[in-house]
């Protein structure tokens, strides 16, 4: 079974979400056995044209069902809508593995 990330790209529109979403978010993340890489504002745009979010996040999960888990969480619903509402946001979700090898 491989392991998938989420990369997610997050600028906040507003910030009232954001307290209770960090503090929420990061015990639904973990119950569906995600954990995180990176949650930060220092990375650094090295290709494109497109803005640079705010904010990137990396979240690795064991599996496509867990990740998938979290997203379909009733849990996470309202904290998914927050984040919808106040923030132009870019989620990737990746498996772990090389097409090319």
């Amino acid at each position: 079974m491989s392991v998938y990330y989420s990369v997610v790209e997050v600028t906040p529109t507003s910030e009232e979400w954001i307290p209770s979403y960090i503090e929420q978010v990061t015990q639904i993340v973990a119950k569906h056995g995600g954990k995180y890489l990176a949650r930060t504002g220092s990375h650094q745009q090295m290709e494109g044209d497109r803005e640079s979010a705010a904010l990137c996040v990396i979240i690795e999960w064991p599996s496509k069902e867990a990740a998938v888990g979290l997203m379909e969480d009733p849990a996470y619903a309202p904290h998914f809508k927050a984040r919808s509402e106040g923030a132009v946001n870019h989620h990737i979700f990746v498996e772990g593995k090389d097409d090319f090898a």
